[in-house]
């Protein structure tokens, strides 16, 4: 009967899928964006949080009255999907997928649901590129025999929640990895609500979910830019998660926690992602690539240094105001001042070593 036996595997899926969309406008373009940002106005200025209802390619939204902090102009969302656009942005869609339509449907047919509809609103499909991907395992755990201790991580930070003195969740790590370990009853009944999981799992009590939040430099790590190579290779990219990154174990007096034995749960769940589509991938690594994001990253920081050092002559010549070039001109002055031939060429080499052992 339901409930009844040991802990198991109820369900794997993507719970979360974030995807850039890069596509043309042809001369069939139906979306009007002067008037799209006519209604937004109207929305803000009416104060109306809650959007207006549109209909773009025979599909309808919510058009919210504002955009993103990242600079798309336009936020359009349907239970389905968060869609972020506009004309001059690049690429020009960012997509969210929900949970319940990616538990319904699927994140395949989804993504070519949203092809079908920038064919319907004018749009020609050249690619996409994936953001991020929650990928979970939800298990029926009767007795919960761990805690946060028996976790071995590559994270280095970590937090739990408790709720009336009884764990409730862990989470491992931030940004690019995040292992999330909690109470799915809990968090159902205090916040999301999604009661449908119980028909999903044939359970309506004892069930934790191990859910990873892996963002875009790590799936592309393992070769994951496309919908199609995540479901061709998610496989791989688990078997580093849960047997590198993160483990539960069963602790023992032996101070090398990772030579602790892995707990039941860890063995089964290594079991089931062994059964998922993979190509053998460990880790993908395009040099090119990772050079230029390197360069990019170093751009970002000298993007936001000079306009320190323009704030820096703003303050020192009455308001006078300078642009990046100038600003670049005053950083390179002073580090010729600083500059050291014997040791520049001696630190250059030690990073090309560097670089190049991290492109192994």
């Amino acid at each position: 009967m339901p409930g009844a036996g040991t802990l198991r595997c109820l369900l794997f899926g993507h719970d979360t899928v974030e995807c850039s969309y890069y596509a043309s406008p042809t001369s069939a373009c139906a979306i009007d964006f002067d008037q799209l940002a006519a209604i937004r106005e109207g929305l803000r200025q009416a104060a109306q949080r809650g959007g207006r209802e549109i209909e773009l390619g025979g599909v309808s939204f919510l058009l919210r009255p504002n955009g993103t902090q990242t600079g798309y102009p336009f936020v359009i969302v349907n239970p389905d999907m968060t869609v972020c656009l506009g004309p001059n942005n690049v690429p020009p869609f960012f997509v969210k997928y929900h949970s319940t339509a990616l538990w319904r449907e699927g994140i395949a047919a989804l993504h070519g649901g949203f092809i079908a509809w920038l064919s319907a609103i004018g749009f020609e499909f050249e690619k996409e590129t994936l953001a991020r991907v929650d990928l979970t395992f939800d298990y029926y755990v009767p007795e919960v025999d761990f805690d946060e201790d028996a976790f071995v991580s590559l994270a280095t930070k970590d937090a739990q929640h408790r709720s009336r003195r009884s764990l409730q969740g862990l989470r491992f790590g931030q940004d690019e990895v995040v292992l999330r370990v909690y109470d799915k009853i809990a968090e159902i009944k205090e916040q999301s609500h999604k009661t449908w999981f119980f028909a999903l799992w044939g359970e309506s009590e004892n069930v934790w979910r191990f859910e990873w939040q892996v963002r875009k430099n790590v799936l592309h790590r393992f070769g994951i830019r496309s919908i199609e190579s995540l479901l061709l290779q998610q496989g791989d990219l688990l078997r580093y998660l849960a047997q590198e990154h993160d483990s539960l174990r069963i602790p023992t007096q032996d101070s090398n926690r990772s030579r602790w034995p892995l707990h039941p749960l860890w063995i089964d769940l290594q079991s089931q992602i062994s059964s998922l589509p993979a190509t053998g991938i460990y880790r993908e690594v395009n040099l090119a690539a990772l050079l230029e994001e390197r360069l990019a990253r170093i751009a970002i920081s000298f993007y936001g240094n000079c306009k320190q050092v323009a704030a820096i002559h703003s303050v020192r010549n009455s308001g006078e105001r300078i642009g990046p070039q100038r600003a670049l001109r005053e950083i390179a002055v002073r580090m010729l001042d600083i500059h050291d031939s014997l040791s520049w060429k001696d630190d250059v080499s030690k990073r090309v070593t560097k670089l190049r052992l991290e492109a192994q």
